[in-house]
């Protein structure tokens, strides 16, 4: 690790209240903090205790002196075949007029709102104008099922809940006025009002005295200015349901001026991004990278943020790459499936396109095989900078920080431990931390977790210090859940989550390593591996493959051939104790909308078992063709 960044680390660690101080200064405040940060009840921390500030005024309201004008909000469906652009003086005008709406509604600081749209304007206006009157958003990833959405009202208890009459995805549109009333009818909660966008792309019946038209309320309020609600820094901003969770939802509590200073120091020191710059960020509102990277860090910056309908290759594989010429993105934000996706699609599609603009790609929300990222470094000609964090922590844990000093990518590897975070690699027999290099063991936090993090979980502080603080015996420390290792220059590696290492007659193999073997055969697209009991090992290794041809998934053949090849290939690269028990090809694999592959679910289904919650999958065809191929 070269001098300047470690001290800039290091700084962070030992000096966190200086260093932190000067990191409060990229944002405004109404009133400066008092204390940097009380740790005085761990695991709980309060940042910039008797501090005062707005998240909607840092994202929209300083900017209209200096930018009134410029690009703010891009909103782009391939869906629709829409794009509409707002400056921040325009933006500035619609958040005003949702605010009022919400406030007609009987929404004030401190109430919930929960939003259930799709990926238009509409949704950016309802989350700031939240954010703008102090009232807590907790956005639920349009189109998911009733069932999911009715647990996390009744969790949430919002006033009002936004929603739409559709979304669309892949031409095919999804109703969500339907699935929202199944909901409020299994649910237990019932919020004052809620608030329709039509936009005219399925029936959505109202309910007489609940239901509301956005569009008749917005005329109501085209004037509107509604002042911005300053809040303490410990005020709650948001609140966000882990993905996957089973059970009674998981809501993951942000508070508001650690989030927002967290955000612009990610901007100046991660992304070396400024302000008039264009970020492109293809996730979703209803997951972490949405509410971080596409709504508020961009705006934060001051920069115009993209909000994209759509799929990666609808009408074709370019679509992307074509509004990375047409708008001059600087940065773009994706996740490593999405480039496995257009890795099976003809190359030419990226190079017909101006990317001079593009600073760099960065990739999250899974790990990123080194073939992947090889491929699509190869295809652009940009920096690949993978990052790892999770929507507890709100921004990246590892990567690297160009921002203070470029560093060297190496594929594979997430990168660095960011500034603030007190990472270390522990032993999860003895709670010991592991200092040597490429030692496996627990990524874990040391507290307090730095700004931006989770406060707790919403409403149960006694499930947020039993789930995250103590699983690691004898200490109190944030567990990641994730495996991992750490090189001799301080890159780390993710090897698969804790509860996917595979026990094989007592050796302990993460999945991550199986598939990157995997994965390096030429033939294959995309893999997962999961444990599966064996009556003699414990475990055994299982692994489902998507093939570029898919003429070989058919062929029976073709199929013994192949599997024989790559069992090879993991005992060349791993050794024979690595080696699945077999190599199931299949044409796709079952993901969350989000795009993370369910290997819970192909775990249980591989051992018989009921593979339980289902309501974020992508496509239940390809899980049907999984339980037909085993």
């Amino acid at each position: 690790m070269s001098m300047r960044f470690d001290d800039f680390y290091q700084r962070s660690i030992h000096d966190r209240d200086g260093f932190w101080a000067e990191q409060a200064q990229l944002i405004e405040w109404r009133q400066p903090p008092q204390q940097v940060c009380d740790y005085s009840h761990p695991p709980f921390a309060k940042w910039f205790a008797g501090g005062v500030t707005n998240l909607c005024h840092n994202a929209v309201d300083r900017h209209l002196a200096a930018r009134a004008e410029q690009k703010a909000l891009i909103a782009i469906s391939t869906e629709t075949d829409t794009e509409k652009v707002y400056s921040y003086r325009e933006l500035h005008a619609e958040v005003n007029r949702m605010a009022a709406v919400l406030k007609a509604l009987g929404v004030e600081k401190g109430d919930r709102v929960q939003i259930y749209m799709p990926m238009i304007a509409e949704a950016a206006f309802a989350m700031l104008a939240c954010a703008r009157l102090g009232a807590i958003h907790s956005v639920v990833f349009g189109g998911f099922a009733s069932g999911a959405l009715a647990s996390r009202i009744d969790d949430a208890q919002p006033k009002v809940i936004v929603s739409a009459d559709a979304g669309s995805r892949g031409g095919r549109v999804v109703a969500y006025k339907p699935l929202l009333d199944e909901a409020l009818k299994l649910s237990s909660h019932q919020p004052a009002a809620v608030l329709i966008v039509d936009r005219g792309l399925a029936p959505a019946p109202m309910r007489a005295g609940r239901d509301h038209d956005w569009a008749s309320l917005r005329t109501l309020h085209l004037d509107a200015q509604v002042a911005c609600e300053w809040v303490d820094a410990t005020h709650p901003s948001y609140t966000l349901y882990t993905s996957g969770t089973t059970g009674r939802p998981k809501g993951v509590q942000r508070d508001t001026g650690g989030y927002t200073v967290a955000l612009a120091a990610s901007m100046k020191h991660i992304f070396d991004a400024e302000a008039g710059q264009t970020f492109f960020s293809t996730s979703d509102i209803g997951w972490v990278v949405g509410h971080s990277y596409i709504i508020y860090a961009p705006l934060i910056a001051g920069m115009a943020t993209v909000l994209y309908e759509g799929l990666p290759v609808r009408p074709d594989a370019g679509t992307w790459w074509g509004i990375v010429e047409k708008y001059r993105v600087t940065h773009m934000f994706s996740a490593p499936t999405a480039i496995r996706v257009l890795k099976k699609h003809d190359a030419e599609h990226l190079h017909r396109h101006d990317l001079s603009s593009l600073k760099g790609l960065w990739l999250a929300g899974e790990p990123l095989d080194e073939p992947t990222a090889a491929w699509i470094s190869d295809a652009i000609k940009k920096p690949i900078i993978d990052n790892y964090w999770q929507t507890e922590t709100g921004w990246p844990i590892l990567t690297l920080c160009n921002g203070v000093e470029t560093q060297a990518t190496r594929f594979g590897s997430p990168g660095k431990a960011v500034y603030g975070y007190n990472v270390k690699l522990i032993d999860d027999a003895t709670g010991e931390e592991l200092t040597g290099a490429n030692q496996k063991g627990v990524l874990a936090i040391e507290g307090p977790l730095p700004p931006g993090c989770m406060q707790t979980v919403w409403r149960d502080d006694e499930r947020f210090v039993n789930t995250y603080w103590k699983s690691i015996p004898g200490r109190l420390i944030y567990s990641t859940f994730d495996w991992g290792i750490r090189d001799e220059d301080g890159y780390y590696f993710i090897l698969g989550r804790t509860d996917d290492v595979i026990n094989v007659a007592g050796h302990r193999l993460g999945t991550r390593e199986i598939e990157e073997s995997i994965a390096a055969h030429a033939q294959i697209a995309e893999v997962a591996v999961v444990g599966m009991a064996d009556s003699l090992k414990g475990q055994v290794a299982l692994a489902f493959a998507v093939v570029r041809d898919a003429a070989l998934a058919e062929d029976a053949a073709a199929s013994r051939a192949l599997e024989a090849e790559v069992m090879k290939l993991v005992d060349s690269r791993l050794g024979a104790v690595a080696r699945p028990s077999r190599v199931v090809f299949v044409t796709a694999l079952p993901k969350t909308r989000s795009g993370k592959l369910l290997r819970r679910a192909l775990q249980a289904v591989a051992e018989g078992r009921d593979p339980g919650d289902l309501s974020t999958m992508e496509d239940p065809a390809a899980l049907a063709q999984v339980q037909q191929r085993l």
